[in-house]
């Protein structure tokens, strides 16, 4: 290849790989090295190699006393000789434990990880024993690690399959999963590597910032975390609140009345769907009756703000959620569906006002509402951790959002043998019934060779659709989408069998490879013959990353296979983000012309400018209470592990009546101070005093934990409160606009001055509290003065509000005019 021929691909990739920014040279240039150690290293012993593994780690991370050094590892601190040795220990680990020899482009992928960046490997290309070397490595280096994958299933079977090639290496590796006890927990995470699913990691933290003895939290702590399916985590997940909730006492909510009050309304009538479907409003005879039902208030007065807001979230769940897109009825349940990977989300609910609506929609008894005791963004969370690296199939296209989210590069790992698929143009229709005629026309003159078809649909309404219609058509399917998704490992490993069809929402995340010929390989020459996997998309998604995903699927290891993605005039992201597809129309209803394909492009581009735009708001807005919590946090630790609750009481002077029973007897008025109660003759004393009194009753110790346990109770209820009330601030500060004022300033504006209040106000509770108690036993508890913390709790991931608030609205027209030109 000569230099300008060089040049001339060197520029295509920067052009259609935006956010690469590693080079890989380095790496390269040490794999004969790797290469050179095979053979020495496949002489040893399996002990002889595990000890040779443990040696590795003494000389990198200096433990004491056989312990590892459980700190981040910092990227870029290893030297040459020492990454040859990791990634020859972790290739032949590899070849003993599992029968899989890592590739060149494999130990490429594990060192590109060991520095600190995000690796692009395809689907295939063997990301999960990549993982496992760069793993080795940080633990060498005197880290723990965290391996976080989307879901438990993956997290078990992850370590369970890779186990042993740990084990090799003289490491000890865990998993983490929903239904997993306390201590199970608290072992796991004791590991050198731990493998545990995104959202489970959070909820633990966040558990860990709410107990009350320090030795009841499971994590020891964040250091090193390995993401996979790092796109979907770090951007599609960025957004989304972990959530510890608290029983409320009242459960009293306005929500299922209005839904009923609502299921009665006609459309036009007295509410209207405006905003392309994305909004919903009353109108003047709407507003009319609801003031009539709920007894002639004025539905528009401050006081009403509630019952109008249930009523809204109640237009929203009959007019704008659709049951088998949005969400699905199982078990007598809302499940809500991942509109990023087509499946059940589990754990994971809307706010309470929009979830008692739809559950009132669809006659379901509703779920118990909650307070909010501790929250935290995906995004926040993985900041938390010292050092970051993750994998996935499709990072290149999103490496400015890693960059100014993470700080994180992307690097771009060639596959280990050359992709032949055979991506063809979309076919774009006018209607959404031409596109799917024409997509079963495909499918049937595909089936006919008994080349397996893998369709890829938007949502779960649409693969049960097509799915009917193929089985009236005398082909058989398999369907796999949030209804069915239990069996989905057993599902996608047929997928490439001969013969096969398979209908399917999104496949990101499936952890579950596609062999051509089935999982026994049985077909694979006469699959091969015949194309190798087709791959169908029922339309574009509103993220090319998704269809990459989709994509794929097909041309595994340098395997034959194809794709073609089919779209329409009507398909919902041409209508929301698209300027119109012109060009010819067939008498089929197939659209062509020169500019068809560009329009298609367009609308896609401006969908993921939108969602960039609305990340940035809501990150923007998430910084400063982050910021919060982890002062928070810090206060909460030293409450938990020193006696700074003690100290707070010991140097408190504060004067107060020694008989509280006498000031009701010296009828002095309610704003008497200090001075006017000595003054009436009543014994005073302090707070510090008092406490003495305490620890010389109750001994030291017992006192120091009763004024924790009251100051823990007052910083976490001071917290839930502030939390309430940020969200309340936030949802309407986007009205200050009007008034020409910058709502993320007016946010601020009120966020930081309550904060400060909030603190200062713990301090005060802790000291009336503790006077107000009468603490005379080791035994006593905050429950004597009323104290109590919330029955129950539980954890869910919030789902966004499918609308949007008004601000993200209102920046998505805004993303649209700018990319829209």
């Amino acid at each position: 290849m000569g230099l300008g021929s060089r040049l001339k691909q060197k520029l295509r990739t920067f052009m259609e790989r935006p956010g690469t920014t590693v080079s890989l040279s380095r790496y390269e240039a040490i794999l004969p090295k790797i290469r050179d150690l095979e053979d020495e290293l496949e002489a040893l012993t399996d002990a002889e190699f595990t000890e040779r593994a443990l040696g590795l780690r003494d000389d990198v991370s200096g433990p004491e006393d056989g312990e590892p050094v459980v700190t981040a590892a910092t990227p870029l601190s290893i030297d040459e000789r020492d990454l040859i040795e990791i990634c020859a220990m972790g290739r032949e680990a590899g070849r003993r434990a599992l029968g899989e020899r890592a590739f060149d482009v494999q130990l490429l992928g594990a060192m590109a990880m060991m520095q600190g960046n995000v690796v692009e490997m395809a689907t295939g290309e063997g990301k999960t024993l990549a993982a496992v070397i760069a793993a080795f490595g940080y633990v060498v280096r005197g880290s723990r690690v965290q391996v976080l994958t989307v879901n438990d299933y993956l997290a078990d079977r992850d370590a369970r399959w890779m186990g042993p090639a740990y084990r090799l290496l003289g490491l000890t590796v865990g998993s983490v999963g929903e239904g997993d006890a306390h201590d199970e927990r608290a072992a796991a995470y004791r590991c050198d590597v731990t493998y545990v699913s995104v959202s489970e990691a959070g909820f633990d933290f966040l558990r860990d910032q709410l107990v009350l003895r320090a030795e009841d939290a499971v994590m020891p702590g964040l250091y090193t975390v390995i993401i996979d399916e790092a796109d979907s985590i770090l951007i599609d997940e960025a957004r989304v609140p972990l959530v510890v909730a608290g029983s409320l006492t009242d459960g009293g909510s306005d929500a299922s009345a209005a839904a009923l009050l609502v299921a009665g309304m006609r459309q036009g009538r007295d509410f209207e769907v405006v905003d392309d479907g994305r909004n919903v409003q009353l109108t003047d005879a709407g507003a009319a009756l609801v003031e009539r039902a709920w007894g002639g208030l004025h539905l528009y007065a401050q006081e009403n703000l509630n019952k109008l807001t249930a009523v809204n979230l109640a237009l929203h769940a009959r007019a704008l959620l659709a049951v088998d897109v949005d969400y699905i009825v199982k078990d007598d349940r809302i499940a809500l569906v991942d509109e990023f990977r087509g499946r059940v989300a589990r754990r994971r609910r809307w706010p309470d006002g929009l979830q008692a609506a739809v559950e009132a929609k669809e006659g379901l008894t509703a779920t118990d509402e909650g307070e909010i005791l501790a929250t935290i963004t995906v995004q926040a969370f993985i900041a938390l951790y010292p050092t970051v690296a993750g994998m996935t199939g499709t990072a290149s296209t999103i490496g400015d959002e890693l960059r100014e989210f993470y700080k994180l590069e992307v690097a771009v790992i060639p596959p280990n043998t050359e992709n032949i698929r055979v991506d063809e143009p979309d076919r774009v229709y006018a209607t959404i019934e031409e596109k799917e005629e024409a997509l079963m026309a495909e499918v049937a003159e595909a089936h006919e060779t008994g080349r397996p078809v893998l369709v890829g649909t938007l949502d779960v309404a649409e693969s049960e659709r097509l799915a009917a219609a193929l089985q009236e058509h005398g082909i058989d399917c398999a369907v796999l989408n949030a209804k069915n998704d239990a069996h989905e490992a057993a599902v996608i490993a047929e997928a490439g069998r001969r013969g096969v069809v398979t209908v399917s929402t999104q496949m990101a995340g499936r952890g579950t490879d596609i062999r051509l010929g089935g999982s026994d390989g049985e077909d694979r020459a006469a699959v091969a013959e015949l194309g190798g996997l087709y791959v169908i998309g029922a339309g574009r998604h509103d993220s090319r990353r998704v269809d990459d995903q989709l994509r794929g699927r097909a041309g595994r290891q340098g395997d034959p296979g194809g794709s073609m993605f089919f779209v329409s005039r009507e398909d919902e992201l041409i209508v929301r983000h698209g300027d119109g597809i012109g060009g010819t129309t067939a008498g089929d209803g197939r659209v062509t012309g020169p500019a068809v394909h560009w329009a298609v492009g367009h609308a896609q581009r401006v969908a993921e400018g939108v969602d960039f735009e609305i990340h940035r708001n809501t990150w923007r807005y998430g910084v400063l209470v982050e910021q919060q919590r982890q002062v928070l946090a810090l206060r909460r630790k030293a409450l938990l592990t020193t006696d700074a609750a003690a100290q707070l009481l010991r140097e408190d002077h504060t004067r107060f009546p020694a008989d509280p029973d006498a000031v009701a007897e010296a009828d002095l008025p309610a704003d008497a101070d200090a001075d006017d109660l000595a003054h009436a003759g009543l014994e005073m004393t302090t707070v510090a005093e008092r406490y003495a009194e305490v620890v010389n009753l109750i001994g030291e110790q017992a006192a120091e934990e009763a004024v924790r346990q009251i100051a823990l109770y007052h910083l976490d209820r001071g917290w839930a409160d502030h939390l309430g009330m940020l969200a309340d601030v936030r949802d309407g500060v986007h009205l200050r606009a009007l008034g020409r004022q910058d709502p993320l300033d007016e946010f601020h504006r009120l966020a930081v001055p309550a904060f400060s209040q909030m603190l200062d106000g713990v301090n005060a509770a802790t000291a009336e509290t503790f006077l107000a108690a009468r603490i005379d036993s080791p035994d006593w508890t905050p429950a004597e003065v009323g104290l109590e913390r919330p029955s129950a709790t539980w954890t869910y991931m919030v789902h966004d509000n499918p609308f949007g608030s008004e601000i993200e609205r209102f920046i998505s027209g805004i993303a649209k005019a700018v990319l829209g030109r």
